[in-house]
Order: C-alpha cells, then sequence, then structure tokens
C-alpha cells in the first residue's frame, strides 16, 4: 500500500516561525548572527544588538527589512532600557529572547586585572541579568530565553578563571529564572558552546598567530575533532526556543563532546 507523506517545511526553516518576535542581544556576528539568519528565513522578525558600525550594517544589508538592528552596550543600564523600550515599540511583544551577548580575555588568574574582570562581568553577567530582566514584562506566555553560556563555566580550564565565572553565573541566572517564569509559562534554557568557529574564535584580543594555535588546540582537545559552527549553536538554541516546548532550566553543549570528555589542557595565558 503506498503511503503519502505530507514533506511541506520538514527541511526548511520557512514556516516555522512565521509570525514570532525575537530579541537576540550580540546578534551582529558569530552565534547571534546565526540565529538572526535562521529566524528571518523562517518568517520571524528580529531586533539584534552589537556595538561596532561595520557590524550592524553588514547585519541589517544581510538581514533585509524583518530585522531591526540597534547599537546597545550590554554593560550600560541605560542602554538596556532603551533597548527594552526599542522593542516594545517596534515589536510590540517578544515570543523568543537569545540572550547571547558575551566577552572572553584569556589569562592566569594571577594577571588577572580589575579592568579585565569587570569588563567580563559586565558583559556576560550583569549585562545578560539586566537585559532578561527588563524584556521578561515583554515575553508572551508560551515564550522563551535561551542564554548563550560556554563549556568553560563548570570545566575549571586554566586561563579561562574569570571568563568561566561570569559564565557559571549565567548559568545559575537561567536557573533561577526557569523556576521563576514557568508559572507565566515561559521556558529558560541556555546553550554551552564549546570551541566554535567565529571571527574572533571567542577572544577577540588574540593575535593572528595565537587565534590559529587556540583552533589547533581546540580541534585536538575536542573528542569529535574539529571545531562547531556558529550555526550549529544556532540550531540548538532555537530547538529550545522554538521545538522544546515541555523543557525548562535545561543547559545543552554544544560542544564536539569536550564537556564530557577529560578536562581539556587550555594554555594558562
Amino acid at each position: 500500500m503506498a503511503i503519502s507523506i505530507e514533506t511541506t517545511g520538514m527541511f526548511t526553516d520557512e514556516p516555522r516561525h512565521g509570525g514570532k518576535k525575537a530579541v537576540i542581544t550580540g546578534g551582529t556576528m558569530g552565534t547571534g548572527l546565526a540565529i538572526a539568519r535562521r529566524l528571518v528565513a523562517g518568517g520571524a522578525e528580529v531586533l539584534l544588538t552589537g556595538l561596532r558600525d561595520a557590524h550592524l550594517l553588514r547585519a541589517q544589508e544581510e538581514l533585509g527589512a524583518r530585522a531591526h538592528v540597534v547599537r546597545s552596550d550590554a554593560t550600560s543600564l541605560d542602554d538596556i532600557a532603551a533597548l527594552g523600550a526599542t522593542a516594545e515599540e517596534v515589536l510590540g511583544h517578544v515570543d523568543y529572547l537569545f540572550v547571547n551577548a558575551g566577552v572572553a580575555e584569556l589569562g592566569p588568574v594571577a594577571e588577572v586585572t580589575e579592568e579585565s574582570y569587570d569588563r567580563q562581568f559586565g558583559v556576560n553577567a550583569k549585562g545578560a541579568f539586566f537585559t532578561a530582566q527588563r524584556m521578561i514584562p515583554l515575553l508572551r506566555e508560551g515564550g522563551a530565553i535561551v542564554f548563550t553560556t560556554s563549556v568553560a563555566d563548570s570545566m575549571g580550564a586554566p586561563g579561562m578563571g574569570v571568563y568561566a565565572g561570569s559564565k557559571a553565573a549565567v548559568w545559575a541566572f537561567a536557573q533561577v529564572l526557569a523556576a521563576e517564569l514557568a508559572g507565566q509559562g515561559i521556558r529558560v534554557n541556555a546553550v554551552s558552546p564549546g570551541f566554535i568557529d567565529t571571527p574572533t574564535m571567542g577572544v577577540a584580543a588574540l593575535s593572528d598567530e595565537e587565534r590559529l594555535h587556540f583552533r589547533e588546540l581546540g580541534d585536538a582537545s575536542t573528542p569529535m575533532r574539529r571545531h562547531g559552527s556558529a550555526d550549529e549553536v544556532a540550531r540548538a538554541a532555537l530547538f529550545l526556543a522554538a521545538e522544546a516546548t515541555f523543557t525548562t532550566g535545561v543547559k545543552l553543549p554544544v560542544d564536539g563532546g569536550l564537556a564530557q570528555s577529560v578536562v581539556a589542557v587550555l594554555p594558562a595565558g
């Protein structure tokens, strides 16, 4: 007996996010931009943030009319308040919030400066917390928050003390918010990337030589022996936001098995 299977939409994002509204912090490059691409391709309207003019312009040109690209500093409460006001004015409500903005600076504990500490906690922890706080009133029932944390938040990798601590804070926020918002029908989860192939490899201050070494180290440390792509992280984040409708308080590793393996030997400086 012949069986007819309806395949429309099974292998494409085209109808999947139609009518949805999303906010993505750190959305003009890397994982944030990959999330935005998939949402726009699926029919969503997105509001994404960045800081650099070139990245803002490039993202707007690529994503087109369904994207609203704004400059916003994750460490500034004034900017976060303005972002919330813009989201309310432009989108009206929010279905998906991706708290993705982040910064990493490597170095052993003995060499960490107060400026570096404040910068990383300012973006990664303070920015994540207050962005979520400001956006929660705009989230509809059935909506979702997805935080971007890191495999470093639980691995104790040398050279990543401040970054790991700030990302561990993000995961703590996600768990608390999952408990607090469950009664409102809002799910809160996190993606935990490992070594991901982005323009900066997650560490903007590296030289080309250091970045090449970091890439080689990542490939050697990851059980799957390669870097992930920003799109692979985006797929996981969108799964948590749109598909995993009975899942909250979960951290999904996107790391090629790194967190489940022996702790990677990373450089101390």
